[in-house]
């Protein structure tokens, strides 16, 4: 949410206003349920802790664990409930998350992939490529904005398809495998995790 991603946008009623930047918008709610961590891991210690202590038989130490328990749902249950609210007024920025995945060069190991399908070692791939995104640095361009030409330079095996690889889209559905990236592999897992809870 901060200006350097600007990925998603929550809805006014889950932030508030920075005390010294009129400009600044805090995400109370993420910020607390990340703060509630803490608290749930530290009475997770506790719990680990009594029971460690318990290895022949039951004593009263036993007592100790309610009110870490009763605490821990409570705050889970709550957390829960504020987040799922906080999700419906959540708005996804996908051109700002584009746009952060395009820089860096990632698909420079899928330019290596096609190289190896092409027939040639990893370790050759990835020294070819390695050249190639030091010329596309030097370019300020990034590899799928490299002229056909000047990518057949680093090896004369490269052809028109490589720009469905070095695409964002193509990076994805190249990993088209369980709990891969691929469109399809995501929809399948968000379907999994719905009917879970329906």
């Amino acid at each position: 949410m901060s200006q350097s991603f600007g990925f998603i946008d929550l809805a006014d009623r889950f932030c508030t206003g920075s005390s010294i930047m009129p400009q600044k918008k805090n995400p109370d709610v993420p910020e607390l349920a990340r703060g509630k961590t803490g608290r749930v891991v530290g009475h997770l210690m506790g719990l680990i802790t009594l029971m460690k202590g318990q290895p022949l038989a039951y004593n009263k130490d036993n007592q100790e664990d309610k009110e870490p328990l009763f605490d821990t749902v409570d705050t889970l249950k709550d957390t829960l409930r504020i987040f799922a609210e906080m999700m419906g007024g959540l708005t996804v920025k996908p051109e700002a998350m584009e746009r952060a995945a395009l820089k860096g060069y990632a698909t420079a190991t899928d330019l290596a992939d096609y190289l190896v399908k092409k027939g040639l070692a990893f370790r050759d791939a990835h020294e070819i490529v390695a050249h190639a995104v030091k010329t596309a640095i030097g370019t300020g361009l990034d590899l799928s904005a490299l002229p056909l030409s000047e990518l057949r330079k680093f090896d004369a095996r490269i052809g028109e398809d490589v720009y469905e690889v070095l695409s964002l889209r193509g990076s994805l559905n190249a990993r088209n495998i369980l709990g891969g990236t691929a469109p399809a592999q995501v929809r399948a897992q968000v379907a999994r995790h719905r009917a879970r809870l329906a």
